[in-house]
């Protein structure tokens, strides 16, 4: 079986890049402006809890009397341009460090801005840790999830069928409904901002599992 991940809330948590980056803006905004680095990335995280992420920079600024769509740009490019400081589950790199030590196939697909996916993977090792990471913008926003693009790529590189390659993700929504029909096994790993995400089930995995060692206990995966 070639095992196939997804990258955001499936081999590490999200919400740690998403500290990693208000950190960024913040330390950016204390050398810009003098306003406490601690005191703005606390806020941000305030205004995420009760608003969302999409509504952080311009509350900030909005704060500072200093709102501009310029200074909301300039803080979203700081965002995605740091290189942040992140860390696998504890539960990936032990599945990881497993499926080395049996020679398995291990590819990584994730969505997402190519050059903040890129940075991730950098951080977190991964380029040395797999055989391909497939950052899917890369390719063009049409064939970002729920494409099969880059699923059957990988089919075609490895010269199998999809009911030998198992893609394992987070996100019902975009992760299975374009690959199950095409007879790629899907795995869903409920953690992270889509674990309560209850969907109709052309949406839904085969599987259900909630930490990534439950991997070793699936039977089919052996074969």
């Amino acid at each position: 079986m070639i095992y196939v991940f997804d990258l955001d809330d499936t081999l590490y948590k999200e919400i740690n890049y998403v500290y990693s980056g208000f950190q960024a803006v913040a330390d950016n905004l204390e050398r810009e402006y003098g306003w406490s680095s601690e005191t703005s990335f606390q806020f941000m995280k305030q205004v995420m809890e009760q608003k969302g992420r999409g509504a952080v920079f311009d509350e900030l600024l909005i704060k500072h009397n200093m709102y501009s769509k310029k200074l909301v740009r300039s803080c979203l490019a700081v965002y995605r341009r740091h290189y942040p400081v992140l860390q696998l589950s504890e539960d990936a790199e032990n599945c990881l460090k497993r499926l080395q030590s049996e020679q398995a196939v291990v590819y990584i697909v994730t969505d997402g801005h190519k050059e903040v996916q890129s940075m991730k993977l950098k951080s977190l090792g991964l380029f040395s840790r797999v055989r391909k990471c497939y950052i899917t913008h890369r390719y063009g926003i049409s064939r970002a999830k729920p494409s099969p693009y880059c699923l059957l790529a990988i089919a075609r590189r490895e010269q199998t069928d999809p009911a030998n390659i198992v893609y394992i993700g987070d996100n019902p929504v975009k992760d299975f409904v374009g690959i199950r029909p095409l007879g790629f096994r899907t795995i869903r790993i409920r953690q992270g901002a889509h674990q309560h995400v209850q969907l109709t089930p052309e949406y839904e995995a085969e599987i259900d599992i909630f930490s990534l060692n439950e991997l070793k206990s699936i039977a089919w995966l052996r074969s």
